[in-house]
């Protein structure tokens, strides 16, 4: 153990909310599918994944583990702890960089029919260690990540 870092945790909930021009069947699929998931969960050409795998079920696992070009290692690692068909998905997921563990996170995303639209409710509480990461930092990637997820589904996958 690296007795020289300053051992910290900072907890922190962000929820973010989105409605998508699609049915909730069709962002189910873009969540659930590992081929449609593979589509738009990712860091885009910037990262290289070493492994990536994702088991939608129940105490399955999902892992994306590679590195930024130029830059540092990174690990996702997720277990789904609920499921509810075309409703809801809880699942943990821890993040590592460079080998330190970055956060431990609970996240839950809710889907409702609005119209001929979907509301995407995700709302996460984690923890995050020893100053290595914010929330805000994560808040941003989130959105990031939900922003492809529209995109994917704009262009009528």
């Amino acid at each position: 153990m690296n007795d020289t870092i300053e051992r910290s945790q900072t907890h922190a909930t962000f929820v973010i909310e989105r409605t998508y021009p699609v049915p909730v069947e069709a962002v189910w699929h873009a969540l659930s599918d590992n081929d449609a998931r593979d589509q738009w969960f990712s860091g885009g050409a910037e990262f290289e994944a070493r492994e990536k795998s994702h088991e939608f079920r129940v105490g399955g696992h999902g892992a994306e583990d590679g590195q930024w070009h130029g830059g540092p290692q990174s690990r996702f690692h997720s277990t789904y702890t609920d499921i509810v068909e075309l409703r809801r998905i809880v699942f943990t997921y821890d993040m590592w960089v460079d080998g330190q563990h970055l956060s431990t996170s609970l996240t839950t995303i809710a889907l409702e029919n609005d119209g001929d639209q979907t509301r995407l409710t995700y709302t996460e509480q984690g923890v995050h260690f020893d100053g290595l990461d914010n929330v805000e930092g994560r808040e941003e990637g989130t959105r990031g990540i939900l922003d492809q997820l529209g995109s994917y589904l704009a262009a009528g996958h």
